[in-house]
C-alpha cells in the first residue's frame, strides 16, 4: 500500500466509531458517573441518534407516545417527581407515532435521539434527566 491509498482510507477511519454507535445497544448505566452526573459517553452523544436496550414499563396512559425503558422488567410504571434522585435504570422515550404496547417482560431496543437536562412533560408532569426522541423500537 502506497501513502496515496493510506490517506484514501482516512475517511473511512473516520466513520468507525459511528458503525460501532449504531451497532451495540448503550447501557443505560453508561450513561451515568458514578455520582449519577452525566457520563463521557452520554455527553458525547447528545443530539445524536443512539440505541438502548431494556423493557416497556406499561405506559401512563393509552394512545399515546410517551412510554419508560426500563433495565429490569417492572409490571407498574415508574414515576419521578422533580428534586427526587434520578435512577440510573429508566429512560423517558418519546417515540415517532402513537406505541403499540409491548408485554412489560419483553426485551427491546429504543433508537433515537439522545437528550440530557432536567424536562418535565407538559402532559404527564412525568420528570427527565435523560430522555430519548424521535424514537421507534422493536424486539431485541
Amino acid at each position: 500500500m502506497n501513502r496515496r491509498q493510506a490517506l484514501g482510507l482516512l475517511p473511512l477511519f473516520a466513520l468507525l466509531p459511528c458503525l460501532a454507535r449504531a451497532d451495540a445497544p448503550v447501557r443505560m448505566r453508561d450513561l451515568y458517573n458514578k455520582d449519577l452526573g452525566f457520563s463521557n459517553l452520554a455527553l458525547a452523544n447528545e443530539g445524536q441518534r443512539i440505541a438502548v436496550s431494556g423493557f416497556m414499563a406499561p405506559p401512563l396512559k393509552a394512545e399515546s407516545v410517551f412510554f419508560v425503558l426500563t433495565k429490569k422488567p417492572m409490571a407498574v410504571c415508574p414515576f419521578c417527581e422533580p428534586g427526587t434522585p434520578w435512577p440510573d435504570d429508566l429512560l423517558a422515550i418519546y417515540a415517532k407515532r402513537v406505541i403499540e404496547v409491548a408485554p412489560f417482560n419483553v426485551p427491546i431496543v429504543v433508537e433515537g435521539v439522545l437528550e440530557l437536562g432536567d424536562y418535565v412533560d407538559p402532559e404527564f408532569g412525568f420528570y427527565s434527566k435523560v430522555r430519548i426522541t424521535d424514537a421507534s423500537y422493536s424486539r431485541a
